[in-house]
């Protein structure tokens, strides 16, 4: 029997006035696995995510991390995930060595902690930078701070919502190269949400696309061209979206 990571059954997140931002949306991970949630600002990524990292619970449905309910046991679920959201707030006055020992604290402590902070620093690459207070920063040094940070955790599954914005072309490709690294060497489930197909292309193992709040197609970057009969999963979504719209 396949382990899952995490399973997503009949989802719905009914917000006020009656904003629907997950209708019944269903989908597994499998341990090991890099999957990628795809598709049009407010199609219902985020919010997932967020269910998913037990920051928001549920209208209806379910959801669980390793087996374990992420309404009824939270902690249970932290202890096994960490979560960068898209805007990912950082300490402006810390510098930047400080908040990465203050964010791995929270998860380690002694001989681990030290060597969780020099991963992390290694991972970011900031030289002397990390010296200073984060506000002197650019967005993009702050993404790549937090970014080093979270894959420095090794959880058990890593949840990316858009984990290259605000990056340049040659930082993006080293932080992909970064995620793959540690999915393969270290056996991390990575979930993710991004707006760029070609990062997912490389990057997922499968791809599920959203629109509306539910799921129009699923399946590997490969399979998801041929299914739709065109080159790229840009292709892929807009086939996918109009037959969901017919």
């Amino acid at each position: 029997m396949s382990v899952y990571a995490v399973v997503v059954r009949d989802l719905v997140k009914v917000y006020g006035r009656g904003s629907v931002g997950v209708d019944g949306l269903s989908f597994t991970v499998g341990d090991g696995e890099i999957y990628a949630l795809v598709g049009p600002n407010g199609s219902g990524k985020t919010t997932t995510l967020r269910i998913i990292a037990t920051l928001i619970k549920p209208t209806r449905g379910s959801v669980y991390v390793y087996g374990v309910d992420v309404v009824r046991e939270p902690l249970r679920v932290r202890s096994m995930i960490n979560y960068l959201p898209e805007e990912a707030g950082a300490y402006r006055d810390l510098t930047g060595y400080d908040f990465i020992k203050f964010m791995l604290s929270l998860r380690f402590g002694g001989a681990r902690l030290e060597e969780a902070v020099e991963e992390a620093a290694k991972i970011c690459d900031l030289g002397n930078t990390l010296k200073k207070p984060i506000r002197t920063y650019s967005k993009g040094m702050k993404r790549i701070l937090a970014v080093a940070t979270v894959l420095a955790s090794k959880p058990k599954l890593l949840i990316l919502d858009e984990p290259t914005t605000g990056l340049d072309v040659e930082k993006s490709i080293y932080v992909r190269d970064m995620i793959k690294k540690y999915n393969r060497e270290f056996g991390i489930t990575v979930l993710l949400s991004s707006h760029n197909m070609l990062e997912v292309e490389y990057l997922s193992h499968r791809v599920g696309m959203l629109y509306k709040g539910k799921l129009i197609a699923e399946g590997t970057p490969e399979q998801l061209k041929k299914l739709a009969n065109v080159a790229n999963l840009e292709e892929v979504f807009i086939k996918m979206k109009n037959r969901a719209t017919v």
